[in-house]
């Protein structure tokens, strides 16, 4: 029995219907290239040399911008140059906009500045800035339920602080502040909203990221501080006297514009028309170099990929890299995907995404019918000797893969150890230097295995029931 270490969040578990069959077991030839190329992963592999590509010659990434272009450019080059059968991209909208110059500094009555980054999309302040009063609230639930009256024409400061865990559970909770808080401020008359920063470091760094701005109808400017920033702000309301902060920022919206999913195929030599999806995301935020988030995750699937390319005969299915776009603003990238696909989705036979940073893989979770356990039990076989343990069978795949698992998708999930992961998450310290070519041969070696044994095996893994045994 699957142990229930995370709660799945979010998306709606389609119903579907399933066949009762037991899955056939996997033959001993498939389990022994799978051990070979997990083994050739460990000392050859060398997806550490794609994020150090991508975050030097390309670095940020954020969606409808110039450098967004430059990452397409450098993918289809790289995909073509890693051995890939095809190459091809398509072409999504996205919301466009510019981060400007962002100050915020305590006026009175305890003058200083302090250090905040613009949450993605944040209109600009008046000309000149604005000056108000601030207002403390715990969390984002405390603002909501706040009277207009105690907010109108103030600051609004959600104060939530984020718990560090090895799975990054603390993050759901927290970044509730972010996606809902600008909203809540303006439907209530703030000035303007503050938000502690969504992370679990002590650097005077702020984190960036995406808030609901859809259907807002007078949109505040939103910006996230700095933790030791927000712990100074805490401390001066603790004074008892009013704290007044004055907010300069010049961001800019535009109107929607082209980007691109981008897509490389290794295809398949009997089934080509069924696909495994592995996919990682491949814009990022613009104030580090996206090595964390989401560089890891696009070397670690498109070595996978090189790997099995490699190998003397294709995979009886065709294993599809997918590096969506947007996915930093909304999954923007993985919806469109999913619409212009929803004819071929019973073709999916299984999706997975690496997006959590370049830690150690020490999970193997699962979102399979019950008849299908037997496969997840051999590649575990493989998978254990790689320090890494049974999870749940309700996973998500990952952001953009929680799409196709709402439409009856099978997953896998290889969960990393995110334990210092929202230390960098959305910083300016989102760098190369965060990851370790160790921890990435590793992740790699995990990878090659999921989808080797999943394009070979003869079954298939059916279609998500609405309940699964946990």
């Amino acid at each position: 029995m699957f142990k229930q270490l995370l709660t799945l969040t979010g998306a709606f578990i389609a119903t579907t219907a399933i066949s009762i069959a037991q899955a056939k077991p996997l033959p001993q030839e498939d389990l022994s290239v799978a051990e070979v190329l997990r083994d050739r992963a460990l000392t050859s592999s060398d997806a550490y040399s794609i994020v150090e590509s991508l975050t030097v010659e390309v670095g940020p990434r954020r969606a409808g911008t110039e450098g967004d272009r430059r990452a397409v450019a450098w993918a289809q080059e790289k995909m073509k140059s890693l051995g890939f059968d095809r190459v091809y991209t398509e072409q999504i909208e996205v919301p466009r906009w510019t981060r400007g110059h962002a100050h915020a500094q305590v006026v009175s009555p305890y003058p200083q500045p302090l250090v905040v980054s613009s949450l993605g999309y944040s209109v600009a302040t008046p000309k000149g800035g604005l000056t108000a009063e601030i207002v403390e609230f715990l969390d984002v639930e405390a603002l909501l339920q706040a009277s207009p009256k105690q907010v109108k024409g103030k600051i609004a400061f959600i104060n939530k602080r984020m718990e560090k865990a090895r799975t990054g559970e603390g993050y759901g909770p927290a970044v509730q502040g972010r996606s809902k808080g600008m909203r809540a401020a303006a439907e209530k008359g703030a000035a303007a909203l503050l938000l502690r920063s969504v992370g679990t470091d002590s650097d005077r760094f702020a984190h960036t990221g995406m808030m609901s701005i859809n259907d807002v109808e007078n949109p505040v400017p939103a910006l996230a501080l700095s933790a030791p920033d927000a712990n100074l702000l805490e401390a001066m309301l603790k004074r008892g006297k009013p704290v007044e902060v004055k907010l300069v920022i010049d961001n800019q919206r535009h109107s929607d514009g082209p980007s691109f999913n981008v897509i490389g195929e290794i295809t398949g030599r009997e089934k080509p028309e069924e696909v495994m999806i592995i996919g990682a995301h491949l814009d990022s935020w613009d104030e580090g170099t996206g090595a964390l988030d989401d560089g890891a995750g696009v070397a670690i699937v498109m070595e996978t990929a090189r790997l099995i390319a490699e190998l003397p005969k294709r995979p009886r299915r065709t294993l599809r890299v997918v590096l969506f776009g947007a996915e930093e603003i909304g999954l923007v990238g993985a919806k469109q995907y999913l619409d212009a696909h929803r004819h071929e989705l019973d073709n999916i036979i299984a999706i997975s995404e690496s997006d959590f940073g370049a830690g150690k893989i020490w999970r193997f979770d699962t979102r399979l019918p019950e008849s299908k356990f037997d496969i997840a039990d051999q590649m575990m076989q493989l998978l254990a000797p790689l320090g890494i343990e049974r999870g749940h069978n309700k996973s998500y795949g990952g952001p953009d893969s929680s799409v196709f698992v709402a439409e009856g998708v099978p997953a896998f999930g290889l969960y990393q150890d995110g334990t210092d992961y929202f230390d960098y998450h959305h910083t300016p310290n989102d760098t190369l230097d965060k990851v370790k070519p160790e921890n990435l041969r590793q992740n790699v070696a995990a990878w090659v295995v999921m989808s080797f044994l999943a394009t070979e095996m003869e079954d298939n893994l059916g279609r998500i029931p609405s309940k699964i045994k946990e």
